[in-house]
């Protein structure tokens, strides 16, 4: 999805217009305007709480599944075959070990250099909600102990004692995103967060009425980007994309038998081979096979 416009106001575009210099890989109607802030968010890759059915916490989360690894491997591949977020100035993740996870993996692929962006920058402003009492429990075991919060009636209701609601968890996650534009003025940053926290954005951004949305009204995949673009003479967000995973391996379908795809990030000998068939650029970069990015 591409030049989408967002929150405050609408937008129009004109087919044809000429795309800027230097944004490789990002499919976009129109060139970015001066002084305009881009933000990418990445969902994290499959994480262990995600495949066990556990409330992923900072006590429940693990980091990312095998798959998930996998998925953000095909994702650095890519960014490193297009340069596409090579601009970034700061790589932020939330402190859940899943994103920060992610954060880690990409960073070698987001900026100038595979070092040139320091160590990423971690907000608790970008978590997934905040689960309280439920923190580390099976879903059925939520169920049981604390029921399900009917969002869809009442959003103002608590996952769990201590944890948030779903209309505090879209203010606050949404406000974080708002806190790290004001904070790059003019810049592309990139951010590892979790599907809440991207729909959180889409509720936002785009002005949806509570009345309107439900929570998982979007489906937002694994190692997928969402990019805004805040245009500060406008005040306004407007959608550049959204769930772009080209390229990104998917869990297996029942019954498929297959994993991840022919040809995608599949790991062997503990190695992850690219989408050429050759070893993706994190192993390149970890075992010395690359001397430098072009």
């Amino acid at each position: 999805m591409s030049g989408v416009g967002g929150g405050e106001a609408g937008q129009s575009s004109e087919p044809g217009a000429k795309e800027a210099p230097g944004y490789a890989g990002v499919l976009r109607i129109l060139p970015p305007e001066e002084g305009a802030t881009r933000i990418v968010l990445i969902r994290h890759g499959e994480a262990e709480c995600n495949l066990n059915h556990v409330i992923g916490g900072p006590k429940g989360c693990t980091g990312l599944s095998d798959l998930g690894r996998r998925q953000v491997a095909a994702l650095a591949d890519r960014l490193f075959e297009s340069g596409e977020l090579r601009q970034a100035t700061t790589l932020y993740s939330s402190v859940l070990p899943r994103a920060v996870e992610t954060a880690e993996r990409l960073r070698p692929v987001v900026g100038p250099g595979p070092t040139a962006l320091g160590p990423v920058r971690q907000r608790c402003d970008l978590c997934e909600v905040h689960p309280g009492e439920s923190d580390g429990l099976e879903w059925t075991e939520l169920i049981e102990t604390h029921g399900v919060p009917d969002w869809d009636n009442d959003p103002a209701v608590p996952i769990a004692p201590g944890g948030e609601s779903w209309t505090s968890f879209v203010a606050r996650a949404s406000d974080g995103v708002r806190a790290i534009v004001r904070e790059h003025p003019g810049e592309l940053v990139v951010a590892a967060v979790h599907a809440g926290v991207i729909e959180a954005t889409m509720i936002a951004f785009l002005g949806v009425a509570p009345e309107i949305y439900r929570r998982g009204w979007v489906r937002i995949v694994h190692a997928s980007m969402t990019e805004w673009e805040w245009v500060p003479s406008e005040n306004r967000f407007v959608l550049l994309r959204f769930n772009d995973w080209c390229g990104v391996p998917r869990a297996p379908e029942k019954g498929s038998g297959s994993e991840s795809g022919s040809g995608v990030a599949e790991e062997g000998l503990g190695q992850t081979v690219g989408r050429t068939g050759k070893p993706g650029i994190l192993d390149r970069l970890t075992q010395g096979l690359l001397g430098g990015r072009p």
